[in-house]
């Protein structure tokens, strides 16, 4: 694996007395797409929310860029380099595609840099280019989807944290997400991926985790859990 650039340890987070996550414990290396699979409620999400600070553990650290954040503000958090696309998006559908883009380097004063990485946006992604001036909620859930990914890019971040990217999309645009987000680290970015879509987020992955009920119960090489039976069986309906 790559130098280290997020290490997860023993992560234990309660919502009241229903604990969520059971001692978890995962790596993402610099350079590499990672991704946590499992079904609805295996604790995805609450462990992004806890990765991104959102969310505070009872238990475990959080290490990012060799600095513990376990209780560090989300929005310092981002101002170190790291990026949220939550899921269902969350744009401001009453501002335009330019706005929501701009809101995304909020933690930024290189105006130059900010309007490089807006250009790099644009090209990466023609059709908000094209709608640069329209209102955001004007959007299709293929274009919002991107809209988020575009305006994670402006914060300039070294890690990508990605929720569900493919949720409520049609197949032709699920496939285009996934090769946006490949094309994220060929950029060289980082990226930590939760996607209920097994089979695209392993064949996009250099390693993935198997969360169930609030723990980890496999890991490995991305194309060794794709090509395991118990994998195939609970996630990839084969």
């Amino acid at each position: 694996m790559a130098e280290t650039l997020l290490k997860v340890e023993d992560l234990h987070v309660y919502y009241g007395i229903i604990q969520a996550l059971k001692g978890i414990s995962f790596e993402v290396g610099r350079g590499e797409i990672v991704s946590l699979i499992g079904a609805n409620g295996a604790g995805k999400t609450t462990t992004l929310h806890t990765v991104t600070g959102l969310i505070h553990p009872k238990q475990g650290s959080v290490v990012y860029k060799g600095e513990e954040i376990t209780r560090i503000p989300a929005h310092r958090i981002v101002s170190m380099g790291m990026a949220h696309v939550p899921e269902g998006r969350r744009i401001f559908q009453g501002l335009s595609v330019y706005d929501n883009l701009l809101l995304g380097a909020y933690s930024r004063s290189d105006k130059d840099g900010i309007k490089r990485d807006m250009e790099t946006v644009f090209e990466q992604f023609p059709r908000l280019a094209e709608r640069r001036s329209q209102l955001a909620g004007t959007l299709s859930g293929g274009e919002q989807q991107m809209l988020a990914m575009g305006r994670a890019l402006l914060a300039s971040p070294e890690l990508i944290v990605m929720d569900e990217p493919s949720m409520g999309l049609s197949p032709l645009l699920v496939g285009e997400v996934f090769e946006i987000i490949r094309s994220f680290r060929e950029a060289g970015k980082t990226v930590l991926l939760v996607e209920q879509n097994a089979k695209k987020a392993l064949s996009v992955s250099d390693r993935a985790y198997v969360l169930e009920n609030g723990a980890i119960t496999m890991s490995g090489n991305a194309a060794d859990l794709a090509a395991d039976d118990r994998v195939r069986k609970a996630y990839l309906g084969a």
